[in-house]
């Protein structure tokens, strides 16, 4: 899996109009999915960005995990995120996983961050979203389990 993060003051996504989820300081997660993910694979990941330290100390260094701040947690599901752009000026979308792994495996994801987190909002698997945010460094990782 991959997992694009960063680092907000806040973000929200919308789905035909409506904000369907929003958040304050914290993280924004865009999550891809590729064929040979797996449930452990998605905790692992989920486990590691709850746990990522990228958020400030009282010294200014990147020294302390989104549970540690009390932030919020904006997970979005984003499938290009797995496309293949080694060559041409199109990607290509076969390094993605189906639709129904990707379904399954994001919706994992959600439910047991919703378990080890306290405030936890999502995008929607298969909507067409508009995605707001406020980056705040900029700050912006990439991580894969």
């Amino acid at each position: 899996m991959i997992a694009l993060l960063q680092r907000v003051l806040e973000a929200s996504v919308r789905v035909d109009g409506a904000i369907i989820g929003a958040i304050g300081p914290g993280l924004l997660v865009f999550v891809g999915v590729r064929p040979d993910d797996t449930d452990e694979g998605a905790q692992k990941l989920l486990d590691r960005l709850l746990r990522y330290r990228i958020f400030a100390d009282e010294d200014g260094k990147m020294n302390l995990s989104l549970g540690q701040i009390a932030g919020d947690l904006l997970l979005v599901p984003q499938f290009t995120l797995a496309a293949d752009t080694r060559s041409g000026l199109r990607p290509s979308f076969s390094s993605a996983a189906p639709p129904e792994l990707g379904r399954r495996l994001f919706e994992a994801m959600v439910f047991a961050a919703r378990a080890q987190h306290p405030r936890v909002a999502s995008g929607r698997f298969g909507a067409h979203m508009q995605v707001s945010l406020v980056n705040d460094g900029p700050v912006t990782f990439w991580l894969e389990g």
